[in-house]
């Protein structure tokens, strides 16, 4: 109910500056997806609107579109629908091209910018030479362990915690490899500490997620689906600090790094997205409305 009201004050506030602005409207997540895409929206004819979260964004949508309001896109993190075999219930709701906008970053020359201002060049070169990988494929490789496991908490309904993870408890800072019997530990002590009632303390206690994680894995699923945004920013975090860098902790934590790829995403970047034409695609069907800014 507290999520419903919410979403109908977005859409009040929608309905409320459409009195004075003729123009489209943009609903995102939250103010960091907000910031972002205000580098490439153009902004005389298009308001950004931060719903605070991907519920709140999809019924503030739904409930502007029952009153058939015009004008109005939503863009999304796709999270795990689309393993889940979810789609998009409307043509006026997108998602991002993987997991997450973080991820869709890093999988663009946006993280090569960010590792020549944090990365030391000669140890990259020794951690690819060592892993037999870039440090794209190792951020991915090992943070779907981690992705594997939120979704298998998602699917089994359990009171697994991730927030303020210490990844420094399962990541190793000279490979960034995660050790999986750690993760899980870590991530059961986390959210037996958290303020829960007795039944879901003994849930905790006793799921076995890393028998359901390796039923599953599956080499079909698509890894930038699969793999958190967040997490391989912290796994990056660590890996600057000795792996690939001679960073102190302080000054690469990761709501850092986070802000600094979303500065080095460039419209260039954004432009290769799927995402960047279903937008272009939704202007072409909903005119006279605009969403992006002419470079």
């Amino acid at each position: 109910m507290k999520e419903f009201l919410f979403s109908q004050r977005i859409a009040n506030k929608v309905r409320m500056i459409r009195i004075q602005f003729t123009g489209s409207f943009l609903i995102v997540e939250g103010d960091t997806d907000a910031r972002l895409y205000k580098s490439f929206v153009d902004g005389d004819r298009c308001q950004i609107v931060p719903a605070n979260g991907k519920d709140n964004t999809i019924e503030a949508l739904s409930i502007l579109e029952k009153d058939r309001f015009p004008g109005v896109l939503a863009i999304v993190d796709a999270d795990f629908d689309l393993l889940e075999g979810k789609s998009s219930p409307s043509q006026n709701l997108l998602l991002t091209d993987t997991h997450d906008l973080e991820t869709m970053i890093i999988q663009s020359p946006a993280l090569e910018k960010v590792l020549g201002e944090f990365a030391s060049e000669t140890k990259i070169a020794d951690f690819v030479q060592n892993a037999r990988k870039d440090v794209r494929t190792a951020l991915i490789e090992n943070g779907i362990h981690i992705g594997y496991l939120r979704w298998v908490s998602l699917r089994e309904g359990l009171p697994l915690s991730f927030e303020d993870l210490e990844f420094s408890k399962f990541v190793s800072r000279e490979t960034l490899t995660v050790d999986i019997q750690k993760l899980v530990n870590a991530v059961k002590e986390k959210s037996y500490k958290a303020e829960l009632d007795r039944a879901r303390k003994l849930a905790i206690m006793n799921c076995n997620p890393q028998a359901s994680m390796a039923q599953l894995k599956n080499d079909t699923h698509d890894h930038w689906h699969i793999c958190c945004g967040h997490d391989l920013v912290s796994v990056l975090s660590i890996g600057l600090c000795k792996a690939i860098g001679s960073c102190n902790a302080n000054d690469v934590k990761p709501d850092v790094l986070e802000r600094s790829l979303r500065l080095a995403f460039e419209r260039p970047h954004f432009q290769k997205t799927q995402l960047y034409l279903s937008i272009q695609k939704w202007e072409k069907t909903n005119q006279p409305f605009v969403v992006l800014s002419v470079e």
